[in-house]
């Protein structure tokens, strides 16, 4: 009060009554009023006249107490009484709004991405997104950790998604790629005995693109020496609880639930569950005796499963969505969408006609009238996945949960491996370095496709934020994961000689996880892309509608480089 202050900024409003004029002066830490008056100081009265929105001004000026407060500004309560007022730089009529919000296209948005980042919500979240960086560094510095940075330029490897290559120019007809993942050097870290690593590194994969993917992204990687899964566990869970509490205020229940993966996907049809949802699928091929017609027999002697899900909230559930979800069974390839409702002791619906006792799921789960049941017969796994997609469908159409809630949990024991249909092969559900569980070591050639891994994800809300695992800390187990892979001795040897030698020099038990830092913060602050919480982000197409990255470049450079461009193709 009554001191000068000298401020900086941009104009977000002017108001104009009379003698008076008022400003809203707009900086990175909020919005202060600027009063002009014609009588006091007409010279810096008539200046401010001209200003514009985003005009950037340098004011001086006495402050003084607001007649009318402001309760919804920090500085509400107080203004600026102008005497000096100097014009840094003008703006023109900008595309986007930024005080008044427009529903703009994203395109426009990223076109425009320095107007877009001025706006409050876009500001709130890369100001969050700091506060939850440096509250992850204090956490894990304060757990002993160290903070090493990995190489960016590295070897190409055969797993995984695809690599961004970089070419050598000192080395002509060789490239590097980028990292992934640090995941072969912190495990190096590991055997150089630092112990506890953690870095917050950018990382890269040229793949497909959707809403919480991007070409580049940054990741919160850890490693921990002499580790088990339960403790890796629990110092992410403290991370969580510690970022929650110091940048949101709110505490988190621990433990985290814990879920097998077959678990997840035999409860939910999902291994990232939304366990904010209460409904949980059912297994109905375990009442085979009740299914009397010979399709649905036939279809059990084939292998098929049928699962289905309780709505208790039948009338709620129109006949036009039920033939809905008939269609994209067939269209997805899912199986066969088959349904049933309870009303009044009668039962109806497609279900019903294949059921002797169709009252058997009212007495089971003690069910009053007006129900419904809704299943899909099919391929166990084809099943599962869409009924878990049906399930939050469901939920969010009935709105059987808290938004506000954060539903953390673990999902534990994915496969080992998986065949890949594209690939033809037996390929890696997570990574190559990914120890199976000890008590299936001995089975690794038989039946790959049974063995577990002691791999963990963690979700929140139905979205994963990271993965990982306990290391592959000796050589005969990981050179026998490779020969899984049906990667042969040269290439075993070109790819990852360097880290079977290291594995030979008293590596240690180790184990880590990778979490994706957008997603966190996009989820913390409740939005659905992480192209909303990352400052200058990709399209789907993985171009900078700003700066008009990809772009081409000279004949001269891509002579040093030895690259030609097959122009015709």
């Amino acid at each position: 009060m009554g001191k000068k202050v000298k401020l900086y900024g941009w104009v977000q409003v002017k108001r104009e009554h009379g003698s008076l004029l008022f400003v809203d002066l707009r900086d990175r830490s909020g919005i202060v009023q600027l009063a002009f008056s014609r009588d006091k100081n007409p010279e810096s009265f008539e200046l401010a006249t001209v200003l514009k929105p985003e005009y950037v001004i340098e004011v001086e000026g006495t402050v003084q107490v607001r007649e009318v407060p402001n309760p919804k500004l920090q500085t509400g309560n107080y203004e600026v009484w102008v005497e000096k007022i100097k014009i840094l730089n003008e703006s023109e009529t900008i595309p986007i709004g930024v005080f008044k919000q427009d529903e703009s296209s994203e395109e426009t948005r990223l076109k425009y991405r320095y107007l877009d980042l001025r706006r409050e919500r876009m500001k709130n979240n890369i100001l969050m997104r700091h506060k939850i960086v440096q509250s992850i560094r204090e956490y894990f510095n304060n757990e002993g950790f160290l903070d090493i940075e990995t190489p960016f330029l590295t070897k190409s490897t055969p797993e995984g998604a695809r690599d961004f290559l970089v070419p050598s120019r000192l080395n002509p007809g060789r490239f590097y790629a980028l990292p992934q993942s640090p995941q072969i050097f912190k495990q190096i870290l590991m055997i150089s005995g630092f112990e506890r690593y953690y870095q917050i590194v950018r990382c890269f994969r040229d793949e497909d693109l959707r809403a919480d993917r991007q070409p580049e992204f940054t990741q919160v990687d850890v490693e921990v020496s002499f580790a088990d899964e339960i403790y890796i566990q629990e110092l992410i869970e403290g991370m969580f609880c510690y970022v929650l509490e110091k940048c949101y205020g709110k505490t988190l229940d621990r433990p985290f639930p814990k879920l097998r993966y077959e678990d997840a996907m035999e409860r939910f049809g999902s291994d990232r569950p939304d366990l904010r949802y209460g409904y949980q699928i059912i297994n109905l091929t375990r009442y085979e005796s009740v299914f009397i017609s010979d399709f649905i027999k036939e279809s059990f002697s084939k292998g098929s499963k049928i699962y289905g899900l309780i709505i208790k909230e039948a009338d709620k559930i129109s006949r036009k969505l039920l033939d809905g979800w008939s269609e994209r069974a067939k269209r997805e390839g899912a199986g066969i969408f088959l349904w049933m409702r309870g009303k009044n002791s009668n039962v109806s619906g497609p279900l019903s006609k294949h059921v002797g006792d169709a009252g058997f799921i009212s007495d089971e789960y003690q069910l009053k009238n007006n129900w419904l049941l809704v299943a899909t017969l099919g391929e166990k796994q084809m099943v599962l996945e869409f009924m878990g997609s049906i399930r939050v469908e469901i939920a969010k159409l009935l709105h059987n949960f808290n938004e506000d809630t954060l539903s953390f949990c673990w999902v534990t024991e994915f496969p080992l491996f998986e065949y890949s249909e594209e690939e033809k092969k037996i390929v890696s559900v997570h990574h190559p370095f990914t120890s199976p569980l000890e008590e299936q070591i001995d089975i690794l050639e038989k039946e790959p496709l049974k063995v577990k891994a002691r791999s963990y994800d963690i979700v929140l809300n139905g979205v994963e934020l990271g993965g990982g695992s306990i290391r592959i800390h000796r050589r005969d187990i990981q050179e026998r994961i490779f020969r899984i892979l049906n990667l042969g001795d040269d290439e075993i040897q070109e790819k990852f000689g360097f880290f079977l030698e290291a594995l030979r020099y008293g590596a240690p038990p180790h184990g880590g996880i990778a979490l994706g830092l957008d997603r966190i913060v996009m989820m913390l602050q409740g939005e659905e892309s992480i192209r909303d919480v990352i400052p200058f982000p990709k399209t789907t197409s993985g171009t900078c509608l700003m700066s008009g990255a990809p772009d081409f470049v000279s004949e001269k450079q891509l002579r040093e480089l030895g690259i030609k461009i097959d122009k015709k193709n």
